[in-house]
């Protein structure tokens, strides 16, 4: 019988106007969903699930107590900010994880750190392991805006919802619970492992294509535009 954790899910968008996403814990959930992440994540403090069950599997595949879940999400009534692949895409991400600070007091740090300001979800791209490592060198200096763009495409990630208020939390129902049991875990390392470097490959490619063209982070935050 094949391990439940092979089998690639995806979220499906119903009729209704809910989705179903996917929730990875590494202890499980306690008490009710709340917007309760460590502050330097994608899209800030908020509760992360995936439309991809194998992505928020890689992220708990070290723990012991590693649980994840099926959720139910009544999008109705919410204030969404859908985002897009892109360039403010990356800079949301670099303001939440503290990397635009020498931009302070700039007008393109005043735009995207109001960017998702009143809004109860974020949606956007997951910046998964693969994706992680092209963010990293994007905001070191190493490859331009343009390589980075292009590597969004190619990479294909999932999306990721994210309830960043308890009203989007409150319309959050679990569907199904599942802990991981050691053989999950060990075979989840191996692909998580494989898929990394699988990725990181594909983005060497392309950051190579495009290393003359396109603009620098620091020229970016130096523009102030």
């Amino acid at each position: 019988m094949k391990s439940f954790v092979t089998v690639k899910k995806k979220s499906t968008v119903n009729p209704d106007g809910t989705a179903t996403l996917y929730h990875g814990s590494k202890s499980g959930i306690c008490g009710a969903i709340a917007p309760l992440s460590r502050r330097h994540c994608d899209f800030g403090k908020g509760f992360y699930m995936g439309t991809n069950r194998m992505q928020p599997l890689t992220l708990i595949c070290n723990y012991p107590k590693a649980k994840i879940y099926t959720l139910r999400l009544d999008l109705s009534g919410l204030q969404i900010l859908n985002m897009e692949a892109g360039l403010d895409w990356a800079l949301l991400i670099a303001y939440n994880r503290g990397k635009m600070e020498t931009a302070r007091n700039t007008q393109i740090y005043d735009q995207i750190s109001a960017l998702s300001q009143g809004y109860d979800m974020v949606i956007g791209d997951i910046a998964n392991d693969r994706m992680f490592v092209v963010l990293d060198r994007f905001f070191n200096g190493d490859i331009t805006d343009l390589a980075l763009i292009n590597s969004l495409s190619a990479l294909k990630l999932g999306k990721q919802y994210v309830a960043v208020t308890k009203k989007a939390c409150n319309k959050i129902e679990i569907l199904e619970e599942q802990e991981l049991s050691a053989k999950d875990r060990d075979e989840l390392k191996r692909e998580s492992e494989a898929n990394r470097s699988k990725g990181i490959a594909m983005a060497n490619e392309i950051c190579r294509e495009y290393r003359r063209q396109g603009r620098f982070f620091d020229e970016i935050l130096e523009a102030g535009e």
